[in-house]
């Protein structure tokens, strides 16, 4: 079985019944949908969500800074324009 990410987890069919009470009972917290005992995709509240895509560009900017800090720096100026 493959590692799942969160504490709480539902079936597919679970999920069908009625998403919403799922989520309110989920109370903030990511959860697991399983087809056939293994994990599908994962219900995550949107602010968590945005947090995570924010963390993810925080790190590709990094990555960018850390490829191009042999790279030769170039000054810009107001008089050079």
């Amino acid at each position: 079985m493959e590692e799942l990410r969160s504490r709480r987890f539902v079936s597919i069919t679970e999920l069908k019944r009625n998403p919403m009470r799922l989520f309110v009972e989920a109370k903030g917290e990511a959860f697991a949908v399983l087809n056939y005992n293994r994990p599908e995709f994962y219900i995550v509240p949107a602010a968590d969500y945005a947090a995570l895509m924010d963390r993810i560009e925080d790190l590709e900017d990094a990555a960018k800074i850390r490829e191009r800090a042999h790279e030769p720096r170039v000054a810009v100026g107001i008089d050079e324009l």
